[in-house]
């Protein structure tokens, strides 16, 4: 017990309490302050599977059994060397034997047989639910106030947005990517086998659709946009059965997915991706190059009306160009724009509101480690 022998003595001692008091209040609402997760995934929410290619004729669209797979073959060609050469400090009788010397490659190459003038890829995609719903999160404060905030978008903007911009990607053939360009003819058919046992079928002229607009969707995109926005809300099992045909014309290249080769002591210079199918190499494409194509639906940066819409990425980066349209100083990236409308209760405007929803159902690890 504390004996006092003045007032002056029992006022100090009162302001340093209450200063005490203050400080362990302070210490207590800084440690209850919420943070992000330190662990925090979502997985993607439309999952495509990998493409395969077929060959046939655009007479024979509908006969399934006329169309028979694209291989890939190896071809070893002559070339010349058209790269850009270090000049500097250099030997000019050196480099010009250099440049004169022939370069030999190895390359994969996948062509349509020449009885054949039209390109067939298959691949499906399923809508899963549960959006915003975290694959793992270490702070359960922050998880409920994420689905408070994911609730209440779906509650008052609700996924139609979203789903129908996806809904057209799918219908204009954006994920042929490269086969697309120069082709006569493309036409995109959709199916859906429903929990009646009957099944919902979709056609698309491709080559009508406008790929730099998502304005004036015309009823059958509509249509399956709301089958997409119902699998987001859950209300029902979602695969998707996508056929895209192009005609490209007899003979001619088409353009799987290209490999990443990281060892460079391989000696092919070009390694196409294929899938094992019945003793051959069947030209495919890979699931993230589809996905990739269905989430170009971010026309909500700075310079869109220039540039068009973009894929959904954290930082709006595009590699194909080496620019990221998103970047943090500008405040418009997902993380700040997802920190601000969950810790500090700042919702961004809705079309802000529509690029945080589409990256979450991206997918990805969102975790600060900080």
């Amino acid at each position: 017990m504390m004996n006092f022998t003045s007032v002056t003595e029992i006022e100090h001692a009162q302001s340093k309490s209450e200063i005490i008091i203050f400080f362990k209040i302070g210490i207590f609402i800084m440690s209850n302050e919420l943070k992000t997760a330190s662990v925090l995934a979502f997985e993607r929410k439309l999952d495509p599977s990998d493409g395969v290619m077929y060959a046939g004729r655009w007479e024979d669209i509908d006969k399934p059994g006329a169309w028979e797979a694209v291989q890939v073959r190896e071809k070893s060609v002559r070339g010349t060397i058209s790269n850009r050469l270090k000049t500097k400090n250099q030997d000019p009788a050196k480099l010009d034997k250099q440049i004169e010397n022939p370069n030999p490659q190895k390359v994969d190459v996948a062509s349509l047989p020449h009885q054949a003038d039209t390109l067939k890829l298959c691949f499906t995609l399923k809508v899963l639910g549960g959006v915003g719903i975290p694959s793992a999160c270490n702070n359960m404060d922050y998880q409920r106030k994420l689905l408070e905030k994911v609730g209440e978008y779906e509650s008052s903007v609700g996924y139609g947005v979203l789903a129908c911009r996806y809904a057209a990607n799918i219908a204009n053939g954006r994920f042929l990517w490269r086969n697309r360009i120069g082709a006569e003819r493309i036409q995109v058919r959709i199916s859906a086998q429903e929990s009646d046992g009957n099944t919902r079928s979709w056609v698309f002229d491709s080559l009508r659709m406008d790929l730099r607009s998502f304005k004036n969707l015309d009823e059958k995109v509509n249509e399956l946009g709301q089958l997409i926005h119902d699998g987001f809300r859950g209300k029902a099992h979602v695969l998707l059965s996508v056929e895209a045909f192009a005609k490209v014309g007899s003979g001619q290249e088409v353009f799987p997915s290209q490999e990443l080769i990281l060892d460079k002591s391989k000696d092919k210079s070009k390694t196409l991706y294929v899938i094992e199918h019945s003793g051959g190499r069947v030209a495919a494409m890979h699931s993230q190059k589809i996905g990739n194509a269905l989430r170009t639906i971010d026309d909500w940066y700075e310079g869109a009306e220039d540039l068009g819409p973009i894929p959904v990425e954290p930082y709006g980066a595009v590699t194909t160009q080496g620019m990221a349209y998103r970047k943090p100083k500008s405040k418009m990236d997902f993380y700040n724009l997802l920190d601000n409308w969950v810790l500090k209760d700042k919702a961004p405007r809705i079309e802000q509101q529509h690029f945080v929803i589409a990256t979450i159902i991206r997918g990805g690890v969102f975790g600060d480690h900080d």
